[in-house]
């Protein structure tokens, strides 16, 4: 019986990769993460120690897993995000050649980095992507990265993230195409969410109370999905189509909105009859939001994140918003340390490094799912 693959988990978070990874098959003998809610809540629900505190104080803990299969992660990204500042110096940032130390530490047969789409396609990252390349195939490893969205791979939400992949002393062959054979159809936000009932019942009891108040100056897109009907960041769901990106900044005006009499009574939209009658010409009156709109419940967003049903949180209602929110999806994670397996287990093709020892690599996306 062939013994599962070992890995090393970095900026574990409430541990999103790390059910994923486990899913596919790898067993996880040592986690770090900096926030101490998030281990917290990944020491509730993993078997795997955490060590709770900055990568840079671990370094001599690291040298005992070293030759372990896998290192994997996602270093913080908000120094890359265009959500953020984007600002090359953010602390957070450096964090990336925190994980490039890590594999020089660990020397696994394989990492798995991931961040960000930013990181992956924008020209003002490029001499970053660029330098990471150059680091990795100093160590001996080929390395190519894949942009993916998360709704190809059983999420239902459009989130799109770049994973960087190495293999020692081997190039890494073309991840789109790869990838492809894990692509799984997504539940639309309805199926995912309406057996959990109304806001409030016990199964849904994690309410978001920020006010949704009229923009009484909206800034309008052609979908009601889209622009901001609502003052703050929060924009409508779709509930028969996927989300955008839930961000860590949820639990106020940021939080997406949804209309319930939609999604329990089977009314038609108001978000779309409201955004029609806009488009129009309506002017908008500044006040509060009819009744029927409300925001994403914590309960709601764990299952968007396609994290287990019971998965057991912990911290404040504000720590479990930033915990989702940075999570890497689980189910998005599993299709990952699939492809990764299988190029572990040799049952993927895999090409030769050239004679400078430097991987291929490439950039791919897939289109935006109708």
């Amino acid at each position: 019986m062939k013994s599962k693959l070992t890995a090393v988990s970095l900026f574990s978070g409430a541990g999103g990769m790390d059910i994923g990874f486990a899913k596919a098959g790898f067993n996880i003998l040592w986690a770090n993460d900096f926030d101490p809610a998030a281990c917290a809540t990944f020491a509730a629900n993993h078997s795997t120690p955490i060590v709770c505190g900055d990568i840079n104080d671990y370094w001599n803990d690291l040298k005992d897993y070293r030759g372990v299969d896998l290192v994997f992660g996602g270093p913080p990204c908000q120094g890359f995000s265009v959500a953020g500042k984007m600002d090359p110096l953010d602390e957070r940032s450096k964090l990336l050649w925190a994980f490039v130390k890590a594999v020089e530490t660990l020397k696994p047969r394989a990492f798995v980095c991931e961040n960000v789409k930013a990181l992956g396609v924008l020209e003002k990252w490029g001499a970053v992507r660029e330098l990471f390349m150059k680091r990795v195939s100093a160590l001996g490893y080929g390395c190519r990265l894949v942009v993916l969205c998360a709704s190809d791979h059983g999420v239902p939400q459009a989130r799109k993230r770049v994973f960087f992949v190495g293999l020692r002393g081997q190039a890494v062959p073309n991840l789109a195409s790869l990838m492809i054979n894990y692509r799984k159809k997504a539940k639309t936000i309805r199926q995912v969410i309406e057996h959990l009932g109304p806001a409030g019942n016990p199964k849904n009891s994690r309410i978001c109370r920020a006010k949704i108040t009229i923009a009484q100056t909206p800034v309008l897109r052609r979908s009601p999905y889209a622009g901001m009907l609502f003052n703050g960041l929060g924009r409508p769901l779709k509930l028969d189509g996927f989300s955008a990106t839930l961000p860590a900044s949820m639990g106020g005006n940021k939080t997406p909105v949804i209309d319930e009499e939609e999604l329990y009574n089977n009314q038609p939209s108001w978000i779309e009859s409201f955004h029609a009658r806009v488009m129009k010409g309506l002017k908008p009156t500044f006040g509060e939001a009819p009744s029927r709109l409300r925001r994403l419940t914590i309960d709601e967003a764990i299952r968007i994140q396609t994290f287990p049903h019971d998965y057991d949180f912990q911290g404040p209602n504000s720590a479990i918003w930033r915990q989702i929110g940075n999570a890497v999806p689980p189910a998005l994670a599993e299709c990952v340390g699939k492809a990764v397996a299988d190029l572990l287990n040799g049952t993927a093709e895999i090409g030769h490094m050239d004679e400078q020892g430097q991987g291929e690599w490439d950039l791919a996306c897939y289109a935006d799912p109708k």
